[in-house]
C-alpha cells in the first residue's frame, strides 16, 4: 500500500509547491525528502508544466519591475534566471528522492525545449524566456536533459496519471493536440473517456480548475491544475483500495 502525493500545474509557483510538499510530510524544512519519501511509502507525482508563469503579474514579481514587458530581452534573461534557480533547487530534491519524486511532462515544459508551438498566458503573453531567438536564455544542457526525461503517463495499482487527459492522444503536444478542443473540455464534454480507457482512476492536470480541484466520482477522475487555490490530491492506494481526499493547506 502506498500513498500518492499529486501536485497540480506549477507554472513558477514554487513557494505554494514547496507548501504542499511540507504539508503532505514529503518534504522537510531544509526542502530534502522525508524519510517516507526515500523508502517509497509516499510517492509524490508532480502533473507538468513546471515552467512559464500563469500571467502578467507573476512574470513581474519574478523580474522585479512593473510592468512586464514580453519584448524586452532583460526582462525575458530575468523570467528565466528566477525560474531556473527554482528547478535547481526542486531537481534537488528530485534526485535526493530515490526514484519516489515523479514528474509527467507538460506541453509548457516541452515548449521550452524544443519551441515548436508559441505559448502564451490566458492574456496573450508570450512565454518566450526560454527562447534564444526572442532573446531569452536557453536552459542550460543537465536542466534541459532532466525535464526531457519526465514521463508522459505514470501508473499505480491501475491509476493513471497524466498531463491533460486519459487517451495518448493527449499525451503528445503537436497539432492535434493544440487544433483539439477535447485537450481542454473531455472532461466535461466526454467525461466517459476514462472509463474507456480501463483504468480504475484517472488524475490529470493542464486545465485550471477555478473552483479547486475537481473530482467527478461517476467517471472516477479528478483534476487538480489548482495550486493556485493551495490544493493538492492525496490517494491511498493498493490492487484492493483507492481512496482520495483532497487537501488544502
Amino acid at each position: 500500500m502506498i500513498k500518492v502525493i499529486a501536485i497540480g500545474d506549477v507554472h513558477g509557483q514554487w513557494a505554494e509547491a514547496w507548501h504542499a510538499l511540507k504539508a503532505s510530510n514529503a518534504c522537510d524544512n531544509q526542502l530534502n525528502p522525508t524519510e517516507a519519501v526515500v523508502e517509497g511509502r509516499f510517492q509524490v507525482v508532480f502533473m507538468g508544466d513546471l515552467v512559464h508563469y500563469k500571467d502578467a503579474r507573476a512574470y513581474a514579481q519574478a523580474v522585479g519591475e512593473e510592468p512586464y514587458d514580453p519584448t524586452n530581452p532583460d526582462h525575458l534573461r530575468r523570467a528565466a534566471k528566477a525560474q531556473i534557480r527554482e528547478l535547481y533547487r526542486f531537481k534537488d530534491f528530485f534526485d535526493k528522492s530515490n526514484g519516489n519524486v515523479r514528474i509527467i511532462l507538460g506541453n509548457h515544459d516541452e515548449s521550452a525545449l524544443d519551441h515548436k508551438f508559441e505559448l502564451s498566458t490566458r492574456g496573450g503573453l508570450k512565454h518566450d524566456e526560454f527562447n534564444e531567438s526572442k532573446g531569452g536564455i536557453k536552459l542550460p544542457e543537465d536542466l534541459a536533459a532532466w525535464m526531457g526525461s519526465f514521463e508522459r503517463e505514470i501508473l499505480y495499482h491501475d491509476v493513471q496519471f497524466c498531463h491533460a487527459g486519459p487517451t495518448p492522444g493527449m499525451q503528445f503536444f503537436d497539432d492535434f493536440f493544440y487544433h483539439d478542443t477535447d485537450t481542454k473540455t473531455w472532461w466535461y464534454n466526454k467525461p466517459e473517456l476514462l472509463l474507456q480507457t480501463g483504468y480504475r482512476f484517472g488524475v490529470y492536470g493542464h486545465t485550471v480548475m477555478k473552483e479547486g480541484i475537481w473530482i467527478d466520482k461517476e467517471h472516477h477522475f479528478a483534476m487538480i491544475d489548482a495550486l493556485g487555490h493551495k490544493q493538492f490530491f492525496e490517494m491511498i492506494l493498493d490492487d484492493n483500495r483507492l481512496d482520495y481526499r483532497v487537501i488544502q493547506f
